[in-house]
């Protein structure tokens, strides 16, 4: 297994409280780091698992778990991947 590193943004949610962290951590998020930014509320997961892929769905099915609505995901690898496509195509 490999570490996996992605952020799920949450929709609805603006701040930290110890009421959504404790939801989240009984649900299995307890690999995330839940902080809130710009009034987006995100976890930053760094989970271990094959594949980005499996990484992001069994977190998203924790963090769903729990009750909360995700917004979007970001991975910096997708953002690697779609910066080197952009640096080809001005080539």
């Amino acid at each position: 297994m490999q570490n996996q590193a992605f952020t799920i943004f949450l929709r609805g949610i603006r701040e930290v409280t110890d009421e959504a962290a404790n939801r989240l951590f009984e649900a299995g998020c307890d690999d995330g780091t839940f902080c809130a930014r710009d009034g987006v509320a995100l976890l930053h997961f760094d989970r271990n698992a094959e594949t980005l892929e499996e990484a992001i769905r069994s977190a998203l099915d924790d963090v769903r778990s729990a009750g909360f609505e995700v917004e979007r995901i970001e991975s910096a690898e997708f953002t690697t991947i779609c910066n080197l496509n952009r640096e080809l195509a001005e080539v």
